[in-house]
């Protein structure tokens, strides 16, 4: 007699054999496109923690705002490059390389906007 944990098991194997196609597993996620993803808001999250910054002094925090700018900029192009390895590694699923090079991709392109915008 089989136990409950059992049956629920087999119910469990059996419901994912019928979601996929003959002898295709169920692949899981880029290792590399995840950490894309993960530089994408560690990027968005020092952008907020910049303007928050930014806000509270008045905008007499010029230099270390800039800084930490570029410093941005060079974590987003890390989050691209990672993303873009992420398309390498074989049998994964690549949303979130894809998501993770949009997103660092939007990020970088309004950082160099407003950096070129400070200059001029």
């Amino acid at each position: 007699m089989r136990s409950r944990r059992d049956k629920k098991r087999a119910r469990e194997r059996d419901r994912n054999k019928r979601n996929r196609k003959y002898g295709q597993i169920k692949r899981k996620h880029s290792r590399k496109g995840i950490w894309s993803c993960v530089m994408a808001v560690l990027v968005t999250a020092v952008i907020a923690g910049l303007i928050v910054m930014a806000f509270m002094n008045k905008g007499k925090s010029a230099a270390m705002v800039g800084s930490f700018g570029v410093f941005d900029m060079i974590l987003a192009c890390i989050g691209i490059v990672t993303g873009v390895k992420g398309f390498k590694e074989r049998d994964k699923n690549y949303l979130t390389c894809k998501i993770g090079i949009v997103v660092n991709g939007l990020i970088l392109l309004a950082l160099i906007l407003v950096f070129i915008r400070g200059c001029v």
